[in-house]
């Protein structure tokens, strides 16, 4: 099939947007490099993270932001597990990942936005999207209670750090870790959060349609001057996409310098192809190409995995 679907990965051979699809191919390449039978801490992880977003989670709400939804975390879990695997493919003499830092990494990228999803006693905010200036803290002490239940509270302290690789609330060279790996792991996960979301076939819709009203809700649509004042960041959906050339070449720096080009490890997996960075090329050539004209006209319809009210 030459035609990408809109709910399938990079490879159009795995229904992103379906739990079970995601969680057998993660499982699979897990057994296939641990020689394991079974994965019973992956399967758990995977479960309940399913049923967070889905609000079948004891004391949570169903996740209500249509952009960082469950298709975002299964697409970036997936993308991470291929990382993980191109790094031990191609590793040399750098230090071995093992089967239980690949564990860490993929629960990590289960988890990375969970501190979107709303405690069932919120009265305080309407939208999940209001945490986005402090989702990744929010994650990271979900995490630290959550790992202890499935039998990984060895990680739980530092599980909080690796998911601040995938933000911006505090600088990529200020996170402290306990070892260099776990910085290892953090770049890996970091950069499967990029290029997982900029390679979705509905990248764009989604940055216009989903990604700006979260903006607005979670205050990043303006910001405060030196003077005291207030200045436009997002003035539109549209507004946000003719940017988006601007913030992946932002993205591509962070990805190369700060992360330490471990997307480049995708290639290894898939046998000498990057068919992540392929596709958000082919994104980003399109809006540069629509950018041009007076209006950006878009066509693909994303699909829905979060609960609208």
């Amino acid at each position: 099939m030459n035609f990408r679907r809109s709910d399938f990965d990079v490879t159009n051979r795995i229904n992103t947007t379906d739990p079970v699809c995601v969680k057998l191919e993660v499982v699979r390449i897990y057994r296939e490099r641990y020689a394991r039978n079974q994965a019973p801490m992956l399967d758990r992880a995977f479960d309940d993270m399913v049923a967070l977003y889905r609000g079948a989670f004891p004391g949570y709400t169903a996740c209500d932001t249509e952009y960082h939804d469950l298709q975002h975390a299964l697409e970036v879990t997936l993308a991470m597990a291929r990382l993980l695997d191109g790094y031990e493919n191609s590793r040399g003499d750098g230090p071995e990942i093992g089967e239980r830092l690949f564990q860490l990494g993929v629960v990590c990228a289960l988890y990375h936005d969970i501190g979107y999803i709303r405690r069932a006693n919120d009265t305080k905010h309407v939208t999940g999207a209001e945490y986005t200036p402090i989702h990744v803290s929010r994650g990271g002490r979900f995490l630290k209670e959550y790992l202890p239940q499935i039998g990984m509270e060895d990680f739980a302290e530092v599980a909080g750090a690796v998911l601040h690789f995938t933000g911006y609330e505090v600088p990529v060279a200020q996170i402290k870790v306990p070892h260099p790996i776990f910085r290892l792991i953090g770049s890996l996960l970091g950069s499967a959060d990029i290029v997982a979301q900029m390679a979705d076939r509905c990248y764009l819709e989604k940055c216009r349609d989903r990604l700006y009203p979260e903006f607005v809700a979670g205050g990043i649509t303006v910001r405060r001057t030196e003077a005291g004042g207030e200045e436009v960041v997002f003035a539109s959906g549209e507004d946000l996409l003719r940017k988006t050339p601007g913030f992946f070449k932002n993205a591509a720096r962070r990805l190369d310098v700060e992360l330490g080009g471990m997307h480049q490890y995708a290639q290894h997996h898939f046998g000498g192809q990057n068919l992540y960075m392929d596709a958000v090329q082919q994104n980003i050539r399109f809006v540069e190409q629509q950018a041009q004209q007076s209006e950006i006209v878009l066509r693909r319809q994303p699909p829905v995995t979060c609960i609208r009210e």
